[in-house]
């Protein structure tokens, strides 16, 4: 089946109440990104929607586009507690934190790449023409997996999420480690590895893809599990369904501390015995859909793997 094949089979967006209220996420130190979100305000202004901005940028707006008194300015926080919809400009990094913020309300997220790939990105600079389909209600929502991350260190308990993936490792400087396996009380393999990755199916484009991890359709419900340059040649990928409940024990008696690192961003220390529970998150990203561009057409653009 070719890729065309796949796009006529994609079905049409689904009308969503007209949002009214935008929260517009980006780094505004860099002119190319603050020019393109002032774009972006005007299409939604001229529409008649509120655009809110987190208030420490203020300065910096004011700097490049003189005084903007169209733009609400609210802490932080509130943007992403009343926003109707997050717009962010930026790479998949900054895409990834602001849907961890905004999943603890269900707030739909609409990524717009300013990045290299920009995978999780939905529109491109070239495509804002777009934007009155969101004021209009046109877009659906894709929901997306993530995970809840537990770390058990004696009687301390950590809980944290991910969207992509939780990686275990000797941290930055690439060291071997030695890890074991359980789906609930079951053992299940014992790695010795440069680390683990628990990748949601959002994740596997990511660095589990990198460490020769399967890609996953974000649709299925699963975790993958990928060992990083295991030292076993039966060491290989495993799937697991996403009601499963994983744990990951550090037994690696070389390193005085390991690391537990969620999208790439939080970090926390795993010491001698610590133990990581992963299941599927209670909450979920979601995504702002415009575009008849599903999954394998994102792939075969974004990555070239059918080149």
């Amino acid at each position: 089946m070719t890729a065309e094949n796949i796009q006529t089979a994609e079905i049409p967006a689904k009308p969503q109440n007209p949002p009214k209220k935008f929260a517009l996420i980006t780094n505004f130190n860099i002119t190319e990104k603050a020019n393109t979100a002032m774009n972006v305000a005007e299409r939604l202004l001229r529409g008649g929607g509120e655009v809110m901005v987190a208030a420490f940028n203020r300065d910096k707006i004011n700097r490049l586009h003189r005084s903007r008194r169209d733009l609400t300015y609210l802490p932080l926080d509130v943007i992403y507690a009343t926003a109707d919809i997050v717009v962010v400009l930026g790479g998949d990094g900054t895409i990834l934190e602001a849907a961890r913020r905004a999943s603890s309300r269900g707030t739909p997220i609409l990524g717009i790449n300013m990045g290299r790939v920009g995978y999780m990105a939905e529109l491109e600079p070239d495509e804002l023409k777009l934007i009155p389909e969101v004021l209009a209600g046109n877009f659906s929502i894709e929901e997306r997996s993530m995970l809840s991350v537990e770390r058990v260190s004696g009687q301390k308990h950590t809980i944290a999420y991910a969207l992509n993936d939780a990686v275990i490792s000797g941290g930055s400087i690439a060291r071997i480690v030695d890890l074991e396996l359980y789906e609930e009380e079951s053992f299940v393999a014992k790695y010795r590895a440069d680390g683990l990755i628990v990748a949601t199916p959002t994740g596997s484009t990511a660095y589990s893809m990198s460490a020769g991890g399967p890609i996953v359709d974000p649709r299925m419900a699963c975790f993958c599990v990928t060992p990083i340059c295991p030292h076993a040649m039966s060491a290989r990928p495993l799937i697991f369904s996403d009601s499963a409940r994983l744990s990951i024990k550090n037994i690696c008696q070389r390193e005085k501390m390991l690391y537990l690192t969620l999208d790439g961003r939080t970090n926390l220390e795993l010491a001698l015995g610590d133990v990581v529970n992963i299941t599927k998150a209670e909450r979920s990203a979601r995504l702002v859909s415009l575009k008849k561009n599903n999954f394998y057409n994102k792939v075969h653009k974004k990555l070239h793997i059918y080149d």
